[in-house]
């Protein structure tokens, strides 16, 4: 059996039953397939009770939502009280400086799904529930123009050769000693951006990668030097291979943004964030808000590479990135198994008995999942 038809004949026979007659077959059967039916009708009525949300990595908060949510796991509940302690701390030292997080909080009551999606800004924005609210929301910015939101900006494209001299060299060396440079993500990032896309990390989820940045001090040293406000996904190369293109899809986060640094860019290839579509070039920064649905393509008979940074929206205060910060670092220790179990301090409520229709209603399972 499986969980979207758990009725079986067995089911519905007393254990020392004597083997049924054919009238007795009929009757079962007819009484499966009524339950069968039901069952359906209830994970119809469901989805229209409940909305698909953006799938949080490592679980913070489950893949659908619904009207009525039933209580918290205990692991979850552990995790949301870690992070309650740890933005009391935060608010208190930030405001001595006169800056608040309430925008933090009420990210940390949707990511539970205590509050509706927000509301788009254009047909193609897909915020999800890692949202701050009072962001502007544009699918393109022209950041190495705009000095005072990104003064690392026109910087990185004045010094762009350092980082091409350097990636063209690495290639060479490699296609000398027959060994990739890049290689496929993970099972999950293959399925959203397609087998044609690539990476090799430099930083991911905050994280610096010695090894991989060893073989490019240059670059390494010049991201370090520009001090550029980096978020918590990272740093990469990546390869668009010919005639490939990654399928629509939105990340759901608003208060990331993420800039492309042309390498080498064929002819024709082309990215596209909300209604808009434009092409990369070579030493200059694209920069999208992947919270709009966006896409790309290379249909060329050469490699497409960038070096992709995500940054900070630059209307986050100190303390609204300090916050995310430590919700996101929290979240990769829960994910690795860093934090062990405890007790919550609230006791979980009990599941409410499901009713009719309703056979989907408060699905909010594992706190770490992810990829």
């Amino acid at each position: 059996t499986s969980p979207d038809h758990p009725f079986i004949v067995a089911d519905l026979l007393p254990a020392a039953a004597l083997p049924p007659q054919p009238i007795q077959l009929l009757f079962i059967y007819m009484m499966v397939a009524v339950k069968s039916l039901r069952h359906s009708i209830g994970l119809i009525v469901s989805s229209f009770v409940c909305y698909q949300a953006h799938a949080f990595q490592s679980g913070i908060r489950s893949a659908t939502r619904c009207t009525a949510l039933n209580a918290l796991t205990p692991r979850q509940l552990q995790f949301w009280e870690d992070v309650d302690d740890g933005l009391v701390n935060i608010e208190k030292f930030y405001e001595a400086k006169g800056q608040d997080i309430e925008r933090i909080y009420t990210f940390c009551t949707r990511a539970r799904g205590e509050l509706p999606l927000p509301t788009p800004a254009s047909p193609s924005h897909q915020p999800s529930e890692e949202h701050i609210d009072g962001l502007t929301a544009k699918s393109f910015w022209d950041v190495s123009a705009d000095a005072e939101n990104f003064p690392w900006a026109a910087t990185l494209e004045a010094k762009a050769n350092i980082i091409t001299e350097e990636f063209e060299q690495q290639l060479l060396q490699k296609a000398a000693s027959q060994s990739a440079l890049f290689s496929g993500d993970s099972a999950w990032q293959s399925k959203v951006m397609g087998t044609g896309w690539s990476a090799f990390r430099l930083q991911r989820l905050g994280v610096w990668n010695v090894e991989n940045c060893a073989q490019f001090p240059k670059t390494y040293d010049l991201l370090k030097e520009l001090d550029i406000p980096l978020a918590v996904r990272g740093v990469c190369f990546a390869r668009q291979t010919p005639g490939s293109g990654v399928g629509a899809h939105t990340d759901g986060r608003n208060f990331i943004l993420t800039s492309h640094l042309g390498l080498k860019i064929p002819e024709g290839a082309w990215i596209k964030a909300g209604e808009e579509e434009r092409s990369w070039s070579e030493g200059k920064l694209t920069t999208l808000d992947t919270s709009f649905e966006h896409s790309t393509g290379n249909p060329s008979s050469e490699d497409r590479h960038v070096l992709i940074i995500d940054f900070w929206h630059p209307e986050l205060s100190d303390a609204e990135r300090a916050g995310l910060e430590y919700i996101y670092d929290l979240r990769n220790k829960f994910e690795s198994g860093e934090i062990p179990y405890r007790q919550p301090r609230k006791k979980p409520e009990p599941e409410p008995e499901e009713e009719e229709g309703q056979g989907l209603g408060g699905l909010w399972k594992a706190l770490t999942g992810g990829n």
